[in-house]
Parts: structure tokens; C-alpha cells; sequence
């Protein structure tokens, strides 16, 4: 019966949230979840945008390390990259340029060409695409295989394949991290569950910290720090503010709700 009883809050839920919101969204084939088009200079310039895949990087460096050190804005487009930017080293040009990357551990292709021929044109298409190819998407249908299984998103449980040690994420890059000493980790904590029969959530510091640091939901996604002080809704969420600038875009979606709401009933 409260299994039931559960099932059905969910359903209310996630239909009182596509209600609000106003619009379905679509389900997205594992391979394409968290992929991100940048074309705020391609096509004025003749080239294809950008087709950035976050699980092809993700698997190397941490969302901070991309996001904080480096400075990508965490919506697409609005960091604004330009070709010169990246030859300078900037951007995509700080990990793509042509040398041995501490981070991938291996020579990384140069993101941008400074000439005009064949091959740099060859070069620039690995980011320029016109359309998705299914090399790539048997590239990642590779790389998941070994991977943990998620049932939702493109299919990877990331949390468990970093704690199994399937992927390093590096969290620092030398001459570009600011090497500062590491803050003690909070304690996982419960957050009440407003709606009859659903159980709380069990939010986890350590779980986050390993990919975001603090940096990188303080204070620009949750301003404050003390548990409680940020107001906000599953409506909020689904919009993509809070929680939802990461899930749903990147991380695990939304309507995965036992992943957040999972404190057992007898805890409570």
C-alpha cells in the first residue's frame, strides 16, 4: 500500500510540475543527454557550431575545474568563446593545445587553427559538426558499456563509476587552479518532503563536493549556506533554477525521484 501511495505522489508531482511549467520535454537518447550546441560566432563566421559533449570531458576533469578554474558559464552560450580566445589559451584553448595535458594525460589536439587548409579544416571538425555522426555515438555506446547503469539521463550512474575508480576526474590543472586548503565536508542532511507520503530527501556534501567543490553552487546557485536559508519549489527546479541548473541538463534528471527522495520511512 505505501509503495502505491508512493507511485502516485510521484505521478501527481512530476504532472503538477509539466503543468506549471507548461511544456513536456523531450526524452533525449542516452548518447545525447547532456550534449550542448555553441554557436553564438560559428555560423557568422562559416562553420558549423559546436557540439560539446559533457560525458566525453566529464570522464577527465570535474564540473568545477571546467566551470570555476577555467570559467565556462553553466548555460550554453553565455560564455561567449571566440576562435582567438581559444588559440590564446582561454577556454577550451586552456586543455586543447596540441601539447601533453595533465589532465587527459596525453597529447590533446589544438581546438582552433591559426591557418586555413585541409587539415586544420579536418581539425576544426571534430568540434564543428553539422549533424551528430554515429561515430560518436558509438564512441559513447563504448565508453558506457563499462560503465555502472542508471536508469534515467544517458544512462551512466557517474557518482558510482568515480567512487569505483572507473573515472579520475581531475580537479586541478597547474599554472591554471589556485591551490587552496580543503574546507571540512558537511555531514549529509535531511530535507523535509512537502508532499503526503514522499520520502524526504537525503541531500550529500561529499556526494557533490567531489565534482562541484563549493564554488560552484555557492553563492551563485544557492546563496546561502546555512540549511533552510534558500527558498525554493520543485516548480523552481523543474525550471531549471536551484537544483535543475545541473539536473536534467547534465546530471541525473529530476524525474529520477528516489535518487533525492530516499530517506527510508523507519528514519523518520
Amino acid at each position: 500500500m505505501k509503495k502505491i501511495l508512493f507511485i502516485l505522489c510521484v505521478l501527481l508531482v512530476v504532472a503538477s510540475i509539466g503543468w506549471a511549467s507548461g511544456m513536456k520535454k523531450k526524452k533525449l537518447p542516452p548518447y545525447e543527454f547532456g550534449s550542448v550546441t555553441i554557436n553564438n560566432y560559428s555560423q557568422q563566421s562559416g562553420m558549423p557550431p559546436v557540439l560539446f559533449d559533457h560525458w566525453l570531458h566529464r570522464q577527465y576533469a570535474t564540473c568545477r575545474l571546467c566551470h570555476v578554474d577555467i570559467g565556462f558559464g553553466m548555460t550554453a552560450g553565455s560564455t561567449k568563446i571566440r576562435a582567438v580566445d581559444n588559440m590564446k589559451g582561454y577556454f577550451c584553448g586552456t586543455c586543447h593545445n596540441g601539447k601533453i595535458n595533465t589532465v587527459y594525460k596525453k597529447k590533446i589536439f589544438e581546438s582552433c587553427a591559426k591557418e586555413s587548409g585541409r587539415e586544420e579544416y579536418k581539425r576544426c571538425t571534430r568540434c564543428h559538426v553539422l549533424e551528430r555522426s554515429s561515430v560518436r555515438e558509438e564512441e559513447f555506446e563504448r565508453f558506457a558499456e563499462k560503465m555502472p547503469k542508471e536508469r534515467l539521463g544517458n544512462g551512466i550512474n557517474w557518482e558510482k563509476a568515480e567512487a569505483e575508480g572507473l573515472v579520475r576526474p581531475a580537479d586541478q590543472l597547474e599554472g591554471v587552479t589556485a591551490i587552496k586548503p580543503r574546507l571540512k565536508v558537511q555531514q549529509d542532511f535531511s530535507l523535509k518532503s512537502k508532499v503526503e507520503g514522499m520520502p524526504d530527501i537525503i541531500f550529500s556534501h561529499k556526494k557533490h563536493t567531489v565534482w562541484n567543490g563549493c564554488e560552484l553552487c555557492h553563492p551563485d546557485i544557492f546563496v546561502g549556506i546555512k540549511k533552510g536559508a534558500t527558498k525554493y519549489t520543485m516548480v523552481d527546479l523543474f525550471e531549471g533554477k536551484y537544483c535543475g541548473v545541473c539536473h536534467d541538463k547534465v546530471a541525473f534528471p529530476q524525474t529520477d525521484c528516489s535518487r533525492c527522495h530516499s530517506k527510508p520511512p523507519q528514519e523518520k
